[in-house]
C-alpha cells in the first residue's frame, strides 16, 4: 500500500512536552500533549506519521505562528526545518501522541532535541499521514526493517489479533536495543553490530521459509536494503504490489533534506528495474 502524505494546506498542530522515556541506549520517548491536539487524530493506520517542525537556527517567528505566511514572507533557508516521525501511539482520550527518536549523541536534529526536550517544552507538526495498516484478510503477515521502522512495526503487531501468523524482523546494533512490545508474535531481532546496515536482515528474509497462502509484507528502512527486500518480494516471490508497503525510510550518507529530494526519482528508478511480469 502506498505511503500517503500529509495534505497540504494544513494548518500545524502545536503540542507540548508531557513527558520523555528512555527505552534502549539509543531510543527515546517523546509524549506529547495538551490543548493543541484538539483537531489531531490517527488510527486508521499502523504507520502513521508526522513531520516535526524545527526553527532554523537563530531564528524567531511572528505569533500566532502561520506557516504559510512564514514561507511566504521569510527567505527558504530561514523557514522550519522538517524532520519526520512514525506515531508510535496516539491515546485519543488522554490525547497524548508517543513518538520514538533514534539518537546517535549530538548527531543530526531531532534525536539531539528528544533527549534534551523537557516537560512544558512547545513543538508543533504536520499530520498525520500514513498507508499502511495489516490486512486482516491475509494468511499471515511479514514485517521488517531496522531502528527506524521499529515504532510503525510494533505499532503493527500490537494491533493484529492475538494468534495472528506473522513472521517478524527487526535489525538493530545489539540486544541492548531491543524492546518489549505488546503483542505474542515472535519477534527475531538481528545484532547488526558492525556489520552493513541491512545485511543481516536480507539474509534472514531470505533464508525465511514462506507459509503457504496470502502474505501482506511491510518493509521499511535504509533504502538499500529496502531495494534488496523489494526485488526478493516483488520479484522472485511475485507477490502483487497491492501486498506489499515498501519503503526506504532514510539512505545513508543523506539526511532527510537530500533524501526526501531524491526519494521520488530512486523510487520509480527501483520500480522500473525490478517490476515484476505480470503472470
Amino acid at each position: 500500500m502506498p505511503e500517503q502524505p500529509a495534505r497540504k494546506g494544513r494548518k500545524p498542530h502545536t503540542a507540548t512536552v508531557v513527558r520523555t522515556e528512555r527505552l534502549t541506549p539509543h531510543m527515546q520517548r517523546v509524549v506529547l500533549g495538551g490543548e493543541g491536539l484538539e483537531a489531531f487524530t490517527a488510527g486508521a493506520y499502523t504507520d502513521h506519521y508526522v513531520k516535526l517542525l524545527f526553527p532554523a537556527d537563530g531564528v524567531t517567528y511572528p505569533e500566532p505562528f502561520d506557516l504559510e505566511r512564514i514561507r511566504a514572507e521569510f527567505p527558504r533557508e530561514q523557514w522550519p526545518v522538517t524532520r519526520t516521525y512514525t506515531v508510535r501511539s496516539w491515546d485519543a482520550e488522554l490525547r497524548e501522541l508517543a513518538v520514538d527518536f533514534v539518537v546517535h549523541g549530538d548527531e543530526g536534529l531531532a534525536g539531539p532535541w528528544a533527549v534534551r526536550a523537557q516537560p512544558g517544552d512547545v513543538v508543533r507538526f504536520m499530520g498525520p499521514g500514513g498507508g499502511y495498516t495489516p490486512d486482516s484478510t491475509a494468511d499471515w503477515h511479514l514485517l521488517a526493517g531496522d531502528e527506524s521502522a521499529l515504532p510503525a512495526i510494533a505499532a503493527a503487531l500490537e494491533a493484529l489479533p492475538a494468534g495472528s501468523a506473522v513472521r517478524a524482523f527487526v535489525e538493530v546494533t545489539g540486544p541492548e536495543e531491543e524492546q518489549k512490545i505488546a503483542s505474542d508474535a515472535r519477534i527475531v531481532w538481528l545484532h547488526r553490530g558492525a556489520r552493513p546496515v541491512g545485511e543481516a536482515l536480507v539474509e534472514a528474509v531470505r533464508a525465511l521459509e514462506f507459509p503457504t497462502g496470502r502474505v501482506h509484507a511491510f518493509v521499511h528502512g535504509e533504502a538499500g536494503f529496502v531495494k534488496e527486500l523489494r526485488a526478493l518480494l516483488r520479484v522472485e516471490r511475485q507477490i502483487p504490489r497491492e501486498d506489499l508497503s515498501i519503503s526506504g525510510y532514510w539512505r545513508l550518507g543523506h539526511n532527510e533534506d537530500g533524501w526526501q529530494a531524491s526519494k521520488r526519482d530512486w523510487a520509480a528508478q527501483v520500480e522500473a528495474e525490478q517490476e515484476a511480469p505480470t503472470a
